[in-house]
């Protein structure tokens, strides 16, 4: 019905009759998102955990250790375009449940790492790493589906923000967890138990995830308020999805000459070193730069983590509080991230500060900024192509995971000549600074790309 034609009525009534009273499934969705995604987090950043100890006992040097930890991101950035166009082609449903139970399986093969045959310890854990980034490719770009399925415009800077925040709080509930099972147990145990959990999540994904229109706990009024406010909420079913592959150099050219992509992909790349930083070599550098013990590193971590998640909800409230007061997504989306990557660029002062708890601090702050600047999959359901969500997306995180590849080697190449991790602190720290002439220099007007035809 146009603007034009609709008549009001009173609340509660339409067309005479008592209106439903709208369900709230959408939020038990998030939920659950939240928890896969942190689940998701914590199995990345394993080795990060268990790197000391098993570095101690498999004689790895820092060089070695980079490599490793860098393996996840070569694989997750290589598959992340592939992983968009199989959720296009397919679905986020089946693709989903398939990528948690592999990545899980290829954690708990971390366990064995040593004494699998006919290759070397780094080549079996880099390759079992490499493994679980393959696996783990389509797991943002359908969260991104998930939200833009379930969440009228004006909630999903909060929704995106919600599964964003995931990669601090899974630091928050899992680093003092898998510290304490490296302590008690030994670094191989960590890896059974995460990829233990991960199965259990499989399954709760796989009994409880569909879209809007198929699930049997969503009342019409609720999937009416998603539809209004903007949510594809048919964006899984068979008429809405395109059978045409999703995949093809012209799709992907016009992603990529779009100067306010590429400017949104640019300051992805920027943003996700500092992430990467902190979930590969932070633990390492408490323990190695800071003389804290690998238990107490475990739960030192989760401090700056729990900073970043209540930053990275603070964020996408404040976003969609901005959004509501102003019409405008731009300012909505690019204010929250200014004040935050100013505050993030202060884990180059922590170079400088001798104090542990000084330097605590710091990356509290730090990561407190980088969650209220972490509003790239809320700029992504706000801008992506209808007809290209996932691939729009397995490119933006193909960008931003590169950082994953390039920021574990880097530090440890810095670490190895300085013989410290200062200069690392100040590369990590630049890239803040870098975002934001990313989103202010680059990116202009926030909207919905439209295809040519």
């Amino acid at each position: 019905m146009t603007s034009e034609t609709r008549i009001a009525v009173p609340p509660g009534i339409e067309g005479g009759a008592p209106a439903e009273r709208p369900t709230r499934v959408r939020y038990l969705i998030i939920a659950l998102v939240f928890i896969i995604t942190s689940l998701n987090y914590a199995d990345r950043s394993t080795f990060s955990i268990a790197g000391a100890s098993a570095s101690a006992e498999l004689g790895l040097d820092a060089v070695q250790t980079g490599f490793i930890l860098s393996a996840f991101a070569w694989a997750y950035s290589l598959a992340q375009i592939p992983g968009g166009a199989l959720l296009d082609r397919f679905g986020t449903r089946p693709i989903y449940i398939a990528a948690i139970g592999t990545w899980s399986f290829f954690t708990v093969l971390q366990g064995f790492a040593g004494f699998l045959l006919g290759a070397t310890v780094v080549a079996q854990l880099f390759v079992l790493r490499f493994l679980v980034g393959l696996c783990e490719a389509p797991s943002f770009p359908g969260n991104a589906r998930i939200v833009a399925a379930w969440f009228p415009a004006r909630e999903r800077g909060t929704a995106s923000a919600i599964f964003n925040s995931a990669q601090y709080f899974s630091l928050v509930a899992f680093a003092p967890l898998m510290g304490w099972v490296v302590h008690a147990f030994g670094w191989r145990a960590v890896f059974f138990v995460m990829g233990t959990l991960g199965i259990m999540a499989m399954l709760a994904f796989a009994a409880f995830i569909r879209e809007p229109v198929r699930h049997k706990w969503a009342n019409q009024a609720e999937i009416e308020i998603i539809r209004e406010g903007g949510g594809l909420v048919e964006a899984e079913s068979g008429r809405a999805r395109s059978t045409e592959p999703t995949f093809t150099w012209a799709n992907v050219r016009q992603l990529l000459t779009s100067r306010m992509m590429v400017g949104i992909y640019l300051g992805q790349y920027c943003i996700n070193v500092l992430t990467y930083f902190f979930v590969t070599w932070f633990p390492i550098y408490l323990v190695k730069d800071r003389g804290f013990n690998i238990l107490e590193a475990g739960f030192v971590a989760a401090l700056p983590a729990l900073c970043g998640f209540i930053g990275g909800v603070a964020g996408g409230v404040t976003s969609d509080w901005l959004l509501a007061r102003t019409g405008s997504i731009t300012l909505a989306r690019k204010a929250p991230l200014l004040g935050g990557m100013l505050l993030a660029s202060l884990i180059m002062v922590a170079a400088r500060v001798e104090s542990q708890w000084g330097v605590v601090l710091l990356m509290s702050l730090a990561f407190f900024g980088k969650g209220v600047a972490s509003l790239g999959w809320a700029v992504m359901s706000d801008v992506a192509p209808r007809k290209l969500a996932g691939l729009a997306g397995g490119v933006f995180n193909t960008f931003g995971n590169a950082a994953g590849i390039v920021t574990p080697i880097v530090v440890g190449l810095l670490v190895a000549s300085a013989g410290s991790f200062d200069t690392a602190l100040v590369f990590v720290g630049a890239h803040c600074l870098l975002t934001i002439v990313a989103y202010f220099l680059v990116v202009q007007k926030l909207e919905r790309l439209e295809l040519a035809a």
